[in-house]
């Protein structure tokens, strides 16, 4: 049933988008259109709340501790930087990685807060040298529209003022000059569910055909921005 050439590598491909834009739907989906095509794969999800790093912060989403901005940002870090090699041990023996949220959402959310003293450069400094994805998928929703949805608001970033900012730092991201704009391709998340596979895939099965292809032989690493934000 695998295809996949064990001697290649895997993709790694990120899902992100605001709360509640269907993300771990698509994870989900994604994962049984490439297992279908004979891909090995696994899923992995930030934060990781199973570790040590990852209890902290779930605390803290849950509103049951309160920590400075910087101290926050730097866990959520932390918490992909603890997993970093493990995702890399996973590519490199042919596991194509597919990660709801990654360090897109670190950066936006901790600049999103609007502290002077934590800017959307001061946030990405700490993710140089992370995995780089070979494919960023951004599920693009109205905060109003998210609003709507189940389970809305029982997180401590589920307010549609924070939201809103989190969505304009996103298009921020992906109109820049930076890496993050080759990497991201945006969908409309307000489709319907079968909708949004259908496109999100398209980009998916480009991808993974070009990294099993050897098109893309290394993973990168995330590096340094090009200019002054």
């Amino acid at each position: 049933m695998e295809t996949t050439d064990a001697k290649g590598r895997g993709a790694f491909i990120v899902v992100e988008g605001l709360d509640r834009s269907g993300k771990t739907t698509q994870t989900k989906r994604i994962e049984s259109a490439l297992l279908s095509e004979g891909y090995k794969v696994k899923l992995r999800r930030f934060p990781d709340r199973t570790t040590v790093i990852g209890e902290m912060i779930n605390n803290y989403l849950q509103s049951k501790s309160d920590l400075e901005d910087h101290v926050i940002h730097l866990l959520f870090s932390a918490n992909r930087w603890e997993l970093a090699k493990q995702i890399e041990k996973d590519i490199a023996d042919g596991y194509t990685i597919i990660c709801d949220r990654y360090y897109y959402s670190g950066v936006v959310y901790s600049a999103a807060k609007s502290n002077p003293q934590l800017s959307l450069p001061w946030a990405r400094e700490p993710e140089v040298g992370l995995p780089r994805p070979d494919l960023v998928i951004f599920l693009d929703l109205e905060p109003e529209v998210a609003e709507e949805r189940g389970g809305y608001g029982d997180e401590k970033y589920e307010k549609r003022e924070m939201q809103e900012k989190v969505r304009k730092l996103f298009h921020a991201l992906n109109d820049s000059e930076e890496e993050e704009a080759s990497d991201m391709v945006i969908y409309d998340a307000g489709k319907s569910v079968e909708e949004v596979t259908k496109d999100v895939l398209q980009s998916v099965s480009s991808v993974s055909l070009a990294v099993k292809q050897g098109l893309h032989p290394e993973l990168r690493k995330v590096g340094k921005w090009k200019r002054e934000h």
